[in-house]
């Protein structure tokens, strides 16, 4: 389909308001509906204008005209996909300027427990895609073309995807009223907050999700259900609000899952050409969750288009290649970026009951034609061995017709302690570098954490390396050192390095607490004493608000020594520090 005849999208005012010059505040009416979405957009092509904004709901929401062009360019497939019926994918775009929705309380609390992987994005959308292309003779080009688009900064791409197949159908034979109300039911919906189990009703239908927690365990597999007998209709279960069906993403490279996951690892970037939008978008989400419980930290885009705003960030050969995983589907970027060290060309997907046909490893030197066949083009080399079981197993599933959970269970777990496996030595160490809890007294400037030396680190691998809970073999300080070079062990350094600095101010805390205050007053000056309130409080606010890993009883005797201290200043101070 066309992509714009040369004109760029252009904003149409829908029924439901024109846009807006200003964001919703903190205590409007769609403060629950933004712990969800920012967002719904409908994009529609016009014969005249491309691809256009036809509204967006609700309709004070404030998107930057970039913005505006990259979801309308991002919502509909381009030319080479030939996408006919309804197909479903997914975007993720920058957010240009500074944060226009102040984050409430409570989107602080949600992602304090979320993994650091299913937190909220603060400086991306993603963008939810459901698009239809069908004859329609009442249309001047013969073609009914619209895109149904969730904005959210939450990557609950199974969820969205649900919500997207009741919503969408029936939005495209009712339009405006149908949103209105369905945008209605999600301002009931209940704060996303981890750990818990959520009924979520949309349209004469429930949906029941478990949020992930930190605390859940990574191979536990889902929460028992909810129990229905109070919930008529009964619930559509979620097994997932994030997780893809991995075998189905990774069919095509299953002989080279562990290859792609040191590239992954590595922050390498890679560019995934595929045969649509919905291949493209799946394949770039599974590659950078196969890292998980770490962050992936490198940027990536889903589906990516030549009209994107970064495309030339992306494009350029006076620098090296940025840490970024594209996922594109028109051909013109294998000419473009044939500078790029590793290129994963994918075709067609095969029927489910199929074996799947294996890309052969290539050259990048082969890529220099447009009609490139499918492969991956890469000249690096794995550090570890392949573990040649784990496709064994798989492809012997396939043949036995097992249960397509039950596979990608298996290939989620070996992704899951390789990961572990990899990532155990580097917690180790880090716990080191912990102060002993006996070095922390109540009236002194808590240690520092000792600092990080990787040739250290190095050396301590011949006593708690990989080899104790991994069976792979191979080249495992090459890793390692290049580990240290790439954005993953900077977002993971940094995470646990904030994590421990939390508990050390937690440790500190409960030895002020512990220790008796009236004693240390005696012989304290009044600014002393003043300044021991100040740091009390500022602690007090950070703990209750999730930041500290403080316990309940901690936090008690916290305010009632704020309050002995305060009783024993002058009336004049006490004003000061308490106003009426």
């Amino acid at each position: 389909m066309d992509q714009g005849s040369g004109a760029g999208p252009h904003r149409a005012c829908g029924r439901l308001g024109a846009p807006s010059c200003g964001a919703r505040a903190p205590g409007a009416p769609w403060a629950r509906f933004s712990a969800w979405l920012e967002c719904v957009c409908v994009v529609t092509f016009d014969l005249e204008l491309g691809q256009a904004l036809e509204l967006v709901y609700p309709s004070d929401f404030q998107l930057t005209d970039k913005e505006k062009s990259s979801i309308c360019y991002l919502s509909f497939p381009d030319s080479h996909s030939g996408c006919l019926g309804d197909t479903q994918f997914s975007f993720r775009i920058r957010q240009c300027g500074g944060q226009r929705r102040p984050w409430h309380t409570d989107d602080r609390h949600c992602d304090s427990g979320a993994p650091v992987s299913l937190q909220r994005e603060p400086a991306h959308y993603f963008g939810y895609v459901y698009f239809r292309q069908v004859k329609d003779s009442s249309v001047k080009r013969g073609y009914f073309q619209k895109s149904l688009v969730l904005v959210s900064r939450l990557p609950f791409v199974r969820l969205f995807q649900a919500l997207l197949s009741l919503v969408a159908p029936e939005y495209f034979d009712k339009l405006a009223p149908c949103l209105e109300a369905v945008c209605d039911e999600i301002d009931q919906w209940p704060a996303p907050v981890p750990g818990r189990t959520l009924n979520l009703p949309v349209m004469g239908v429930v949906l029941q999700v478990h949020i992930p927690s930190r605390a859940d365990k990574p191979e536990s597999g889902p929460p028992k259900q909810c129990s229905h007998e109070n919930l008529l209709p009964a619930p559509v279960v979620l097994t997932s609000v994030h997780e893809l069906d991995l075998l189905r993403c990774f069919r095509p490279v299953l002989a080279h899952v562990q290859l792609l996951w040191e590239l992954m690892l590595l922050g390498e970037p890679l560019l995934v050409l595929a045969p649509s939008p919905a291949v493209s978008s799946e394949m770039v989400l599974a590659l950078t969750s196969c890292l998980q419980p770490l962050k992936f930290c490198c940027d990536y885009r889903p589906y990516f288009t030549v009209h994107d705003s970064e495309f030339k960030e992306f494009t350029t050969r006076t620098q090296a290649p940025p840490s970024v995983v594209l996922g594109v589907t028109n051909p013109f970027f294998i000419k473009t970026l044939q500078h790029w060290p590793h290129v994963l060309r994918i075709g067609e997907p095969k029927m489910p009951g199929d074996l799947p046909k294996q890309v052969k490893l290539k050259k990048p030197s082969r890529l220099k034609t447009l009609d490139t066949k499918p492969g991956l083009y890469t000249a690096y080399t794995t550090y570890l061995h392949r573990d040649k079981a784990l496709l064994r197993r798989l492809l012997k599933g396939l043949q036995k017709k097992r249960p397509s959970d039950v596979q990608t269970a298996v290939l989620r777990r070996h992704l899951l302690e390789l990961t572990q496996s990899f990532l155990s030595p580097l917690e180790h160490y880090m716990a080191s570098l912990m102060p002993l809890q006996k070095s922390i007294t109540p009236w002194k400037t808590p240690p520092q954490i000792h600092p990080f030396h990787q040739d250290d680190f190095l050396r301590s691998l011949e006593h708690s390396g990989p080899q104790l809970t991994c069976l792979l073999k191979g080249d495992r300080l090459g890793l390692y050192r290049w580990f240290f070079k790439s954005p993953h062990f900077d977002g993971w350094y940094r995470q646990r390095h904030k994590e421990m600095a939390q508990k050390l101010e937690a440790l500190h805390l409960e030895a002020i607490c512990e220790a008796n205050i009236e004693i240390w007053m005696k012989d304290k000056s009044e600014v002393e004493v003043v300044d021991l309130v100040l740091k009390l409080r500022e602690r007090l606010v950070r703990a209750q608000g999730h930041q500290l890993p403080v316990k309940e009883a901690t936090l008690k005797r916290a305010r009632l020594y704020i309050e002995t201290v305060i009783g024993s200043l002058p009336k004049d101070l006490q004003v000061v520090l308490c106003p009426p």
